[in-house]
């Protein structure tokens, strides 16, 4: 059985090994948190592909000693010609298509978040050159594929084949890459090279930024080099709620944040004394229920809401929600999922410093639209927008509905937990099993990680809206589950569709433990 990694320092978790082993190289260099961070974030935009890279968006929560926890939004708005209007004229009046040009229509921020980050890092920050060398490394010398990826590209492939780009950058002669091949991304390394001479304001204001203006614009999307140049990421007050359990914090729209703190604001008026058993999971999921019915209802980008996410997460509305769980039956439950794919990764330093922290790029891979002078491929965030109105409704300069949301809690002994995972519709609902366990429950931190999960709904393009539950789940929780109206379908123990969850925890000696998720390619690493 995998352990919780311990240390005296400082620990970092992600979803890949040589991810978490470059974040945790700076670390225990002396560096902080956020620079171990972006060191981490280039590295893995390089190893796990199908999951985020640096045409996507990121996202960060970061709590100091004796200061308020903050965020850093780094999500890109909508082009200034996307409008239902561009789309109608192009034959796309129902929804935005999901992969190619047209797809890739918000602005890529996590580039920006990166640079936001290191200014937050302050004197005696590492030369931003030596940050990114072990990504440009691995970049141009080659990395393994993991079987993550070999799978997701299988899965994949009859969507990405054919758009631009693709099948050069992610292919091997033209097939999907085994476990293990060697796969060399040398345009990517040189943009990398370029960011670490030249800084990260290049991919906005510089070369790379022109070279991604006139390719996309050749494809026939809708990005140009004005709406490249107008993006800032910024620093924002994070969501929060009071539990009986400390400070709960997660990102203000239109991340889901909302929903995942709604979850376990729920779930704290219920009761419930002992993890693992019937109360537990099935309060945790009719919770789920309940958030997810307010979150589809009122989220998108805040211009376009009708009221704050932060009054959505009053005490009169969490108490309305948790008397809404009927504690014996399960409520109805049709329902449109929300796709996507990410990863998220946590650090804690010597100095105190706790990071959370998500870069994704919606689907796997993104539109797939690949620029082959850069190796950068492009998100398909845009696609989240509707063409109908609403709060998520298309509108130039303005993003749209994240699942992306990473998660903090300042523990009422002192603990301080970044947490987080991957997996659209099960971001939230991982979450919620996670700190659970851990925080309400007391289970060491890695099983509370590596215990089987359950999701509510689809994801990775599952056709199902039922609750699928891992094989290796008690029979008697599974069989009351049933009995209470769940609709439960099984998945393989240990499944991708469950999440690829981490967490890491400082306590108030500084003491650290980091977990990774065995359902991922990643480890747990604390000094």
């Amino acid at each position: 059985m995998i352990e919780t990694a311990l240390g005296l320092r400082s620990a970092f978790s992600a979803p890949h090994r040589l991810a978490a082993k470059a974040g945790a190289e700076v670390l225990e260099d002396g560096g902080s948190a956020l620079e171990a961070m972006v060191a981490a974030a280039a590295v893995i935009a390089v190893v796990y592909p199908h999951m985020n890279g640096i045409g996507g968006d990121g996202f960060w929560l970061v709590k100091r000693p004796g200061a308020p926890a903050f965020g850093i939004f780094a999500g890109g708005g909508a082009a200034a010609l996307a409008d239902p209007a561009w789309y109608r004229a192009r034959g796309h009046t129902d929804a935005i298509p999901t992969r190619g040009a047209e797809a890739a229509l918000t602005v890529p921020g996590t580039i920006g978040g990166w640079a936001l980050a290191l200014e937050e890092a302050g004197q005696g920050a590492r030369p931003l050159a030596d940050l990114l060398a072990p990504a440009i490394r691995l970049a141009r010398e080659g990395i393994a594929v993991s079987r993550n990826q070999s799978a997701v590209t299988a899965e994949k492939i009859d969507g990405l084949r054919d758009v631009p780009g693709f099948a050069e950058t992610y292919l091997i002669g033209g097939e999907v890459p085994a476990p293990g091949a060697k796969l060399v991304q040398a345009p990517l390394a040189a943009t990398l090279e370029r960011l670490a001479e030249a800084g990260l304001d290049d991919f906005y204001r510089g070369d790379i930024a022109a070279t991604h203006a006139r390719f996309l614009e050749a494809q026939g999307g809708p990005l140009r080099a004005s709406d490249l140049a107008g993006h800032a990421a910024r620093r924002v007050v994070p969501l929060a709620i009071e539990t009986s359990w400390g400070r709960l914090m997660n990102m203000i729209p239109p991340t889901q944040g909302m929903a995942s703190l709604a979850i376990l604001g729920a779930f704290d008026r219920l009761g419930v004394t002992e993890g693992e058993g019937f109360a537990h999971w099935h309060g945790l999921i009719e919770a789920t229920k309940q958030a997810f019915i307010v979150r589809n209802r009122e989220l998108g980008d805040e211009r376009g809401m009708r009221r704050a996410a932060q009054e959505m997460l009053g005490q009169a509305e969490l108490d309305a929600m948790a008397a809404a769980v009927d504690m014996e039956r399960a409520l109805p439950w049709p329902h449109r999922a929300k796709d996507g794919d990410t990863i998220w990764m946590g650090a804690a330093d010597a100095g105190g410093t706790v990071v959370s922290f998500i870069q994704s790029v919606f689907w796997e891979f993104g539109s797939g639209l690949t620029c082959t002078d850069t190796g950068v491929f492009f998100q398909n965030r845009g696609a989240g927008f509707s063409l109908k109105e609403g709060p998520n409704l298309l509108t130039p300069g303005r993003c749209p509905f994240h699942t992306l949301n990473p998660a903090l809690a300042e523990l009422k002994d002192g603990r301080v937990m970044a947490y987080g995972t991957m997996g659209g519709e099960g971001q939230p609902q991982t979450q919620s099993a996670v700190f659970t366990r851990y925080a309400a429950f007391g289970q060491p931190l890695q099983q509370a990680v590596s215990a089987p999960r359950w999701l509510l709904g689809r994801t990775w393009g599952d056709a199902t809206d039922s609750l699928k539950v891992e094989a290796d789940a008690d029979p008697a929780l599974v069989e009351a589950l049933r009995g209470a109206g769940h609709a439960v379908e099984t998945i393989e123990a240990k499944s991708s569709l469950a999440g690829h969850a981490g967490a890491v925890v400082r306590h108030a000696d500084g003491r650290c433990e980091a977990a990774a998720d065995p359902r991922s390619d990643g480890i747990a690493l604390a000094d």
